[in-house]
């Protein structure tokens, strides 16, 4: 992709444009030639949730499926408008684009856990995660009968624990350290699933220490999304399902921890958006989006309302 428009002639594009306007049976991507078995997933489908948060969430859409990937370290100045991510300058163009998000705390771990979970859960570091208990997205989805799968590209096996194997890091994918999630939740980028409506309701999606940005250049983590997500973004504008792309932090520990914050899909109004949003309040709007009471900090941080059409 080529010739994609400056990031600021994409945010007055996109300021015109809002003007004029599981988890059981996954059917799993082939391996080695073999297919793999579908992973037991946290919850069953289609079950509407009982429980209610009120108030805001009578304007957050309730799609039927939601995949955030996290990708890592890097500052605002360096991916958009830059050349060197024709690809997330595309879902820029074609989404909501949140120009004053940003990440809670350096280094990476506790924002992973801040999204997931609702709480750094006390970790103020990247070393290996001790093992949790604690409430979190995965075990609100099963309670209110939907379902959660993380895939993390590289993953040795479905339920690993350990820490680190190849390009894989365990501080990246926290879901791999709560002991209240069955190891079916915890699958390798490889089980993915071929028909995008076999999805759990909310997939995260971890790319490798290459693919993710945090080893390699930023023109490599933009590849791999556009080779990766790039048909389910435009599948997912069809069929009331989102795509969410933020970041852990900043590369910079000097500035605001500014990050680039995505959400494409359907029933998203086009567009720059100066709404101040962190991952709490993505974390919020997940929840609100199925009816489920916000985890620890996200309770006092209000979910997106804005960029939703009618």
């Amino acid at each position: 992709m080529r010739g994609w428009p400056s990031r600021h002639t994409r945010h007055r594009i996109g300021l015109a444009a809002a003007l004029v306007a599981m988890v059981t049976g996954c059917s799993a991507a082939p391996m080695n030639g073999q297919a793999l078995p579908g992973p037991s997933r946290v919850g069953s489908a289609p079950t509407a949730p009982a429980s209610s948060t009120g108030g805001a969430t009578a304007t957050v859409p309730t799609p039927q499926h939601v995949v955030v990937v996290v990708l890592e370290n890097k500052n605002i100045d360096q991916v958009l408008g830059t050349g060197n991510a024709p690809y997330l300058d595309h879902l820029a163009q074609t989404g909501a684009d949140f120009t004053n998000a940003h990440a809670e705390t350096h280094p990476s771990q506790p924002n992973y856990l801040a999204l997931f979970s609702g709480s750094t859960q006390g970790i103020t570091d990247d070393s290996c995660l001790p093992r949790f208990a604690a409430p979190n997205l995965a075990t609100q989805l099963q309670s209110a009968g939907r379902s959660f799968v993380g895939y993390s590209e590289s993953l040795p096996a479905p339920g690993f624990t350990g820490c680190r194997s190849g390009e894989y890091a365990q501080k990246h994918s926290p879901w791999a350290a709560f002991t209240n999630l069955p190891p079916g939740a915890n699958q390798p980028w490889s089980a993915w699933p071929a028909s995008f409506d076999q999805l759990p309701t909310v997939a995260f999606v971890t790319p490798n220490l290459c693919s993710d940005m945090h080893d390699c250049a930023v023109s490599a983590g933009d590849q791999w999304l556009r080779e990766n997500l790039s048909g389910y973004a435009d599948w997912a504008r069809t069929h009331n399902s989102l795509l969410i792309v933020t970041f852990d932090e900043s590369e910079s520990r000097h500035d605001s921890n500014g990050i680039v914050t995505l959400i494409n899909g359907a029933g998203v109004r086009v567009g720059p958006v100066n709404e101040p949003i962190d991952h709490y309040g993505l974390l919020h709007t997940i929840e609100a989006m199925y009816r489920m009471p916000a985890l620890g900090n996200a309770a006092t941080t209000p979910p997106i309302t804005g960029i939703w059409t009618s």
